[in-house]
């Protein structure tokens, strides 16, 4: 699997990432066997970069992430986790989650971008995953902490970083307008951007992945399927989008979408996956993955051709932005992509 590296810094990443949220029981309870199998899987395909998070099942995704990696060359994978909340006791449990996990809520999340919170999380992600380093460090969804976030836990990791403890540091979001921000104002190498670079949404055209090619930084993408509207061949009634039900008008959209697919001879979720890719900036496209099979699955789309003409057939039925950078380089110079959308520039 293709590897790219983050700009400026010494960390790559490969093409797709294991996302594992969902192995911290995300909406539901994912067995311990499946989740280990799922890491094994992801490693036996090529996948080097898995991302986790405290925020996932209050520590367990990072915990069985981290028991999964043992054992395994160090230096022959990236791991990132992320900062801002952090997991103190709780002293009103009710048994079960209340932020999506199906995990008990022995523990609570608190807010805190502090130098001392930062420093306090990276402590206890190390030892919930038994590892002896994290390689990339994202800010946690700081929409509402700017100023400490960037004032405060943004130079903190920039220190950790220049002393070599950490290879690159950034912010993971919902949002694009504050991620340029990051990118702009603050020593940030790399975004997380979720949902807002998709064939649905391409709304960071307009800040954050402007900002990312002008100052040479990078962009991982997550959140390609918006939360599943774009995960199946067929959109129907029902599914997801941004966590909520996807109004009438979206499930039409994205079967228009799935229609000029197929033409293509391609299908929805593999186009979904591609599409970030025809950024330059961005470098990687991570996944939730919470099984073995739903790993192969991933790993086949992302491997499936998907023909540069989607993209400009999309853009010319308005499907798409037409300011979509499809396949060009700096000047508009074709060759950057590969035929599945995949960048071959170094």
């Amino acid at each position: 699997m293709h590897q790219r590296k983050i700009q400026n810094t010494s960390v790559s990443l490969t093409e797709l990432g294991f996302g594992a949220s969902v192995i911290g029981n995300l909406y539901r309870v994912t067995p311990a066997d499946d989740a280990a199998a799922a890491v094994d899987a992801a490693w036996e395909a090529g996948l080097r970069y898995f991302d986790t998070a405290p925020h996932y099942g209050l520590g367990l995704s990072e915990r069985r992430l981290g028991a999964a990696l043992r054992g395994r060359p160090r230096d022959e994978y990236v791991i990132s986790s992320k900062v801002g909340r952090l997991l103190v006791p709780n002293e009103e449990p009710r048994g079960v989650d209340t932020e999506g996990f199906v995990v008990r809520d022995d523990l609570r999340r608190q807010w805190d971008f502090s130098r001392d919170g930062v420093l306090r999380s990276i402590e206890d992600t190390l030892a919930r995953t038994g590892l002896d380093r994290l390689d990339i460090v994202y800010l946690h969804d700081p929409d509402d902490h700017w100023r400490q976030a960037a004032e405060e836990a943004m130079p903190t990791l920039a220190e950790l970083r220049d002393q070599g403890v950490i290879g690159a540091i950034g912010a993971g979001m919902n949002q694009s307008a504050m991620l340029a921000r990051f990118l702009r104002e603050t020593a940030a190498d790399v975004v997380m951007l979720a949902g807002r670079y998709t064939l649905l949404d391409q709304s960071a055209l307009d800040d954050v992945l402007p900002a990312a090619r002008e100052l040479d930084k990078s962009v991982v993408a997550v959140g390609v399927f918006n939360s599943g509207l774009l995960s199946l061949d067929r959109p129907a009634e029902g599914m997801k989008y941004d966590y909520r039900d996807a109004p009438p008008e979206l499930v039409a959209r994205a079967l228009a979408i799935a229609e000029v697919c197929a033409a293509h001879g391609t299908t929805l979720p593999a186009a979904a996956i591609a599409f970030p890719y025809t950024h330059p900036s961005i470098l990687n496209v991570t996944l939730g993955m919470r099984t073995a099979e739903q790993v192969v699955r991933n790993v086949e789309l992302h491997d499936q051709r998907v023909p540069d003409g989607l993209w400009d057939d999309l853009s010319a039925q308005g499907l798409i932005r037409s300011d979509v950078l499809v396949g060009r380089g700096e000047g508009g110079v074709r060759g950057v992509f590969d035929g599945q959308g995949h960048r071959t520039d170094p």
